[in-house]
């Protein structure tokens, strides 16, 4: 005779066998997710977007070298920049629209201590003092020596500001250099003109032997207007 078993075992036995193909079929099934591949997870950058650099680009700066500094002279390459067959002018910044500081007179020399990445425009030690300024290498009026490629870049951040000449007068107006005709403000707005900082001078075109009006200096920034024409007579801008 068998013995009797107890029906609290038999469920016992019965439960435990449901747990386990239960936890077969959930893993057959995917339940439980699995983990995506190591390649698939980049880590968060926390650095602020716009100190990031790519590497394909190179961007050169430097802000200007004070020349109070006893290592400018021993740490930068030989260049120099002669004036030659004329004087040139000296600029705050690399651009016929900064303002003049200074002038390099004819068959003298100045020491380079940077090249503007943008045009061919060097900065050079005034001589005769500590301030710096820049000179234009695209004009027959100078010769560099030396190799202007280990010079170090510089990108300019502080742009000019635009200079305009305005004839108020009811003639045409003639300007030099530049060989510039304005014409009169009846023509408004094309009685207004920009101009590169610098010594002008106006001729009215329609006064007999086209005499001279003004001689006017134009700087960053001014607005300046021709108020008088040659024959005397005077106005004012609308």
């Amino acid at each position: 005779m068998f013995k009797r078993i107890p029906v609290f075992q038999i469920r016992f036995v019965a439960l435990l066998l449901a747990l386990l193909l239960t936890g077969c079929v959930r893993a057959r099934m995917g339940v439980v997710p699995s983990l995506p591949p190591v390649q698939d997870v980049e880590p968060v950058s926390t650095e602020d977007t716009d100190s990031f650099v790519s590497p394909t680009v190179e961007i050169e700066t430097l802000t200007p070298l004070p020349v109070e500094r006893s290592t400018t002279p021993t740490s930068l390459p030989n260049v120099t920049v002669t004036a030659i067959k004329g004087n040139l002018f000296i600029r705050r910044g690399p651009d016929l629209a900064y303002n003049p500081t200074g002038i390099l007179y004819k068959d003298n020399s100045a020491k380079a201590i940077a090249r503007d990445v943008l045009s061919e425009w060097i900065q050079i030690i005034i001589p005769g003092s500590e301030n710096t300024g820049w000179v234009s290498l695209q004009t027959r009026y100078s010769r560099v020596d030396g190799d202007i490629a280990t010079l170090p870049g510089f990108t300019p951040t502080d742009w000019p500001l635009a200079a305009y000449l305005r004839n108020c007068t009811h003639h045409e107006m003639y300007i030099l250099p530049g060989e510039t005709i304005l014409p009169s403000s009846l023509s408004s707005p094309e009685n207004e003109t920009w101009l590169y900082p610098g010594i002008y001078t106006v001729y009215d075109l329609d006064a007999p032997h086209e005499p001279e009006v003004m001689t006017v200096d134009i700087r960053e920034g001014s607005e300046v207007e021709i108020r008088i024409d040659g024959l005397g007579e005077k106005r004012k801008c609308p």
